[in-house]
């Protein structure tokens, strides 16, 4: 099973790193449609993906939106 989400949490990546040119985060629900995946899976893989600090995840009316987090710039 880990195996599975890890995959799902790289097409949720690949997903909002192509999305991330939009003005607006992404609503949790559309990745879960885009991704075509059970929604358990879909937010086990979201949940990596946050642990890990490489989303952030917004409370919005309509449900949770979500984003890549930007990386910060490399101090020389």
């Amino acid at each position: 099973m880990i195996i599975k989400i890890g995959i799902v949490a790289g097409e949720i990546w690949r997903l909002l790193e192509k999305e991330d040119k939009l003005p607006l985060p992404m609503l949790l629900s559309k990745v879960g449609k885009d991704i075509a995946e059970n929604e358990n899976v879909v937010c086990m893989g979201v949940g990596w993906l946050a642990r890990e600090g490489h989303i952030v995840m917004e409370k919005e009316d309509s449900g949770y939106s979500v984003y890549l987090r930007k990386p910060s710039p490399k101090k020389i």
